[in-house]
């Protein structure tokens, strides 16, 4: 069964689906771009592990941003003369983090006869866009740039910051399409929550030309093939930054029953 959203469906953003739906469109992206590259090309899945800190917010969201204060009265006796004090402790929540194991998938394009990457193909995930994974993200980025590789990346994703650009582009979704002859210079392309899916360039070495991507295609099949309108709750709240139009207009498409979409 297809999505209820015209082009890239927001509840997969907000549920537990998002991890499964990014491999799975890696997948489908690598598949579809394989077909329509040149002999002398390949496009190859790539990961990598690494791990991320983040502070350990839990007890801050249970107790207020205050010292919490428990007085322990000591039955100890002031020494005759008053010559010790006897301290009472402040007990004060330490500050830990969470140590979290990340996998990361991308696409390489490479080319004979040294199969060196041409194009790298990221789709952004939560991690990507907060804390210490933008971070981290930010400078493998600027490591891709400075190799003169073509970069192109989607963000499937409207919560959190973007890739660094002197502004941001309008519009809740983004494909960037960076190609190394033409920097600091980026093709941007960008839709609303309403609009379909794009097709997009896919740029390869000169004098060989862009290949299309088409993004609404690879959707729609991987929704199909991930079955994720048996897992995803399109009764709940869309728990995102969007305008209060945009927000009841999707809300009010997910509930309808799947016979009057």
């Amino acid at each position: 069964m297809p999505s209820p959203f015209p082009g890239m469906d927001p509840y997969l953003e907000i549920s537990g689906d998002w991890l499964d739906f990014h491999s799975r469109f890696i997948n489908g992206c690598a598949d579809a771009i394989a077909d329509q590259l040149p002999e002398n090309y390949v496009a190859r899945i790539d990961e990598q592990f690494h791990i991320l800190e983040s502070p350990q917010d839990v007890e801050r969201q249970r107790l207020p941003d205050v010292a919490i204060a428990q007085t322990y009265h000591s039955s100890a006796k002031p020494e005759r003369g008053g010559a010790r004090a006897t301290l009472q402790p402040e007990i004060i929540p330490l500050v830990t983090t969470i140590l979290e194991e990340v996998k990361e998938r991308w696409i390489e394009i490479r080319r004979k006869p040294d199969w060196t990457p041409v194009t790298v193909i990221e789709l952004l995930s939560p991690t990507n866009k907060h804390g210490q994974g933008y971070n981290d993200y930010f400078y493998k980025r600027v490591s891709l740039i400075e190799r003169s590789i073509h970069l192109v990346e989607l963000d499937f994703l409207i919560e959190g910051r973007g890739p660094a650009m002197e502004r941001s582009p309008r519009g809740h979704y983004h494909a960037f399409v960076s190609r190394a002859e033409r920097r600091p210079l980026s093709e941007v392309y960008s839709w609303s929550i309403r609009d379909p899916l794009p097709v997009i360039p896919v740029p390869l070495k000169a004098p060989d030309p862009d290949i299309p991507l088409d993004l609404a295609a690879t959707f729609a099949t991987v929704y199909r093939r991930g079955r994720y309108e048996r897992s995803i709750d399109y009764q709940a709240p869309l728990s995102l930054p969007l305008s209060a139009e945009d927000r009841a207009w999707a809300e009010a498409l997910a509930a309808q029953p799947r016979g009057a979409r």
